[in-house]
């Protein structure tokens, strides 16, 4: 018989209820504690994990493989994985459990981070390589955020995540070879990315950005579509919402004024846009969310 395998939000808490905050922060030590400093097998659907480990020991399993913990460390843990871990008493260090619709970065996608992002990684880190030791602090300085209700918090928690995920992959390929030598579509993709950055306000359609890249709009799809799975049409769209939901939760500004900050001279057919993408008009989606987020 399959033993079953309990869904959480947070470990051992089951409210019945949808969750109340994107991003929650706390010590590995005040909840493993609670449970005799095992947290046994479980998953999260809708919640992706990082598990910062500064001293002490354990071991993570993650199905049925099990990884010994040695500080300091990375873990990462994607939604819907079956997992769990052993911590030493000495155990330090945080637990970070985000949204998954709120990383900086699409979970699943065809990129080399999309694609690490939906398996459990372990990572060591060196404190003497420069890379790791901020990532370290950078952890850290997001513990100290979630703790002190500082103007900001939000803006500055969503910087942190988004960071300290690029960086630890780049670590992890470190020494690997077939990991570090992107070929020539990932690297396409990276490029496009920057130019969205720079001109997606522009509303620039698509074959801006292949005569940028210097390939046809043909080879820009094919490639966006293989990376991806999504068109460079729903590529430039999805920048102009991401960075619309940013600014409605984290600027003051009215939709309006966002609208007109993204490009979109006629706020009708800015929320005609976004209601096509998300199912909600920007004040609705505003609303909810913020209410959302005043329970973290």
């Amino acid at each position: 018989m399959r033993r079953h395998v309990p869904t959480y939000e947070l470990y051992g808490e089951n409210t019945g209820r949808g969750p109340d905050f994107w991003l929650h922060c706390e010590t590995i030590r005040s909840r493993s504690s609670l449970h005799q400093w095992e947290i046994r097998l479980h998953r999260h659907e809708s919640f992706f994990q990082i598990l910062y480990i500064e001293s002490g020991s354990g071991d993570a399993i993650f199905g049925d493989e099990s990884h010994a913990i040695r500080p300091p460390a990375i873990i990462t843990v994607p939604p819907g994985l079956n997992h769990g871990f052993r911590f030493s008493r000495d155990i330090d260090g945080l637990v970070i459990t985000i949204l998954r619709s709120h990383l900086s970065h699409p979970l699943g996608d065809r990129s080399q981070l999309g694609e690490r992002l939906t398996t459990p990684h372990l990572t060591s880190l060196d404190p003497g390589n420069a890379a790791a030791a901020y990532v370290m602090q950078t952890l850290r300085r997001l513990g100290d955020e979630f703790e002190n209700r500082r103007s900001g918090r939000n803006e500055m928690l969503g910087a942190y995540v988004a960071l300290a995920l690029r960086l630890t992959a780049r670590i992890s390929h470190q020494g690997n070879s077939d990991e570090l030598a992107s070929n020539e579509n990932d690297r396409r993709l990276e490029m496009l990315d920057e130019l969205l950055q720079q001109h997606f306000r522009s509303h620039k359609p698509a074959s801006f950005y292949a005569r940028e890249l210097g390939i046809s709009p043909t080879h820009l799809t094919r490639i966006v579509r293989t990376m991806t799975g999504s068109t460079p049409h729903e590529l430039i769209a999805g920048k102009l919402i991401e960075e619309a939901k940013r600014q409605l939760v984290f600027t003051l500004g009215s939709v309006q004024e966002i609208g007109f900050r993204l490009g979109f001279a006629d706020p009708a057919y800015f929320s005609r846009f976004f209601l096509k993408y998300t199912g909600e008009t920007p004040r609705v989606w505003r609303m909810k969310e913020k209410i959302r987020l005043e329970g973290a």
